[in-house]
């Protein structure tokens, strides 16, 4: 397994190299789709009922880091391809790119099923059930900077690694809620979550430093917790340090087994949504909500480790790897031993909570036609004590129940040349949508001879290319299928009074 270290360390990077700031698309925030209530449960489609089948309704998928694009991760190098753990890699503009806090953000959600319909009046209600996994790894620049450039430029100094942080969840979403007018003007929506935890490692990172010795070695002062919920098993040595980590499948057996592992988790967590939306006049509205409020108490299959000393660690140097004084799995298994008598395995298994990242949406729309609008959307993701941001202008037509389409350009994550693009259409009972959030618009160039290049894509970038985004570390997408009935875009009883008045007038 350890041979495949570097293979595994190549794969991290090109999947990390996207990113998205939010669990749902901004782009079908505009739209009229059954799905907006994920981000503001104030917002409703005008289908009188919606029924999201399994798994079909919704795929969900992001992947985040904030750091590296998918081309820092090869590059042309005579008539080859080169990666970034190959010796002639040039390293300089990557290590540019290195920020104090660096994180990586994979997130999938699917859609177990979804139903929304109109219980009388302007009250509109929703279930959905969905199944989430999400990582929050946050990495100091100084502990990627100490691998890439080596020892002898910190030699003496302390690096503070405080800032390192590390949730994976894997988690069960039943959520129930609802949206009416308060006012004329006024709408809100409430949905509560209740949460049933699979299995997760969370770091608890009180304190973390490391101060380089003049013969290479790292000395750590640590205070940090590793908690687990899964089923692993830490098996101690004689010294009370972990001696290894086995996986146990026996709960995996027999399908009784399988199902009570993934059903009777005994992990069990609240969420909460909020949200309002404000119609000024049938030209211009604003909402605001904040998604994914929320927490998760883990008690079966506890496993705590700790590290609470000044302990010496053998090294960090992934110079030596381009240098070719010691292979990668050396380094390694090096790496590996350091960590493993660094941990001792706490007896009393203490059950821990986690917390959800959440969100706060800010949004306006202004009609410039019936059909036609433009809007706005602020969406800010806090996680622990990192704060992001993502602004998003888009352009979008809503054809009543028919068509809904959306282009949008978003800010975020320190690039501006992100677009976005929604469409949803109906066919009867059915309503098809696909969305993708930032889609790269400059691109280069990869050549090797190694590359058999489709006809299509060699007309537009030449023989033995692939084309690669020149500065992509954002995707997202989502799409699904929806069952929809009825259409309530053309009811009066449905708009806010000053809209109805309005129209009256205008007659």
């Amino acid at each position: 397994m350890i041979r495949r270290i570097k293979y595994i360390f190549l794969l991290l990077l090109v999947v990390s190299v996207y990113d998205s700031h939010a669990q749902n698309s901004q782009v079908m925030y505009h739209m009229n789709l059954p799905q907006r209530h994920f981000l503001n449960p104030a917002l409703r489609s005008t289908n009188s009922v919606y029924i999201g089948l399994p798994v079909i309704s919704g795929i969900n998928l992001n992947i985040n880091n904030n750091f590296i694009n998918f081309s820092d991760v090869f590059m042309n190098s005579g008539d080859s391809v080169i990666s970034i753990l190959h010796p002639g890699y040039e390293l300089g503009d990557f290590i540019k790119k290195i920020k104090d806090v660096n994180a990586i953000e994979p997130q999938v959600m699917l859609q177990l099923f979804g139903l929304g319909f109109s219980a009388g009046g302007d009250l509109y209600v929703f279930l959905d059930i969905n199944e989430r996994v999400e990582a929050n790894i946050a990495l100091p620049g100084d502990i990627l900077r100490l691998g890439f450039l080596g020892n002898e430029q910190f030699v003496g100094n302390k690096m503070d690694l405080s800032s390192l942080r590390s949730d994976v969840m894997w988690y069960h979403e039943a959520g129930l809620g609802f949206s009416k007018n308060i006012t004329d003007r006024l709408r809100i929506g409430v949905k509560g979550k209740m949460l049933m935890g699979i299995a997760t490692v969370s770091v608890d990172n009180r304190s973390l430093g490391v101060t380089v010795n003049e013969d290479y070695t790292h000395i750590f002062d640590a205070d940090l917790t590793v908690n687990l919920s899964a089923p692993a098993t830490a098996y101690m040595n004689a010294e009370n340090t972990i001696d290894s980590v086995v996986f146990d499948d026996s709960a995996f057996d027999e399908t009784s087994g399988i199902i009570d592992y993934f059903l009777k988790t005994g992990n069990k967590g609240l969420g909460l949504d909020i949200g309002a939306e404000y119609t000024f006049s049938d030209r211009l509205r604003a909402s605001a909500s904040i998604t994914d409020l929320g927490f998760i108490k883990w008690k079966r299959d506890i496993t705590n480790l700790k590290a609470e000393s000044r302990f010496e660690f053998s090294g960090l140097d992934m110079l030596e790897v381009y240098n070719g004084t010691i292979t990668f799995d050396s380094l390694a298994n090096e790496m590996l031993d350091s960590l493993s008598n660094s941990f001792s395995v706490a007896r009393d298994n203490t059950p821990f909570t986690t917390y959800l990242p959440f969100g706060v949406s800010v949004g306006g729309s202004y009609n410039l036609t019936k059909n036609f609008s433009v809007g706005v959307l602020s969406y800010t993701r806090f996680i622990g004590k990192q704060v992001k941001e993502a602004l998003t202008l888009s352009t979008n037509v809503n054809l009543g129940n028919a068509l809904s389409t959306t282009l949008a350009y978003t800010a975020a994550n320190h690039r501006y040349d992100n677009l976005g693009l929604g469409l949803s259409l109906r066919g009867g009972w059915f309503q098809f949508y696909f969305l993708a959030d930032r889609i790269p618009v400059t691109w280069n160039t990869l050549k090797s001879s190694d590359f058999e290049t489709p006809k299509p894509v060699s007309a537009l970038f030449g023989e033995n290319a692939i084309p690669l985004p020149s500065s992509w570390n954002t995707i997202h997408f989502r799409f699904g299928l929806n069952l929809v009935f009825g259409n309530n875009v053309k009811k009066k009883a449905d708009k806010p009074m000053v809209v109805v008045q309005q129209e009256l007038e205008e007659k």
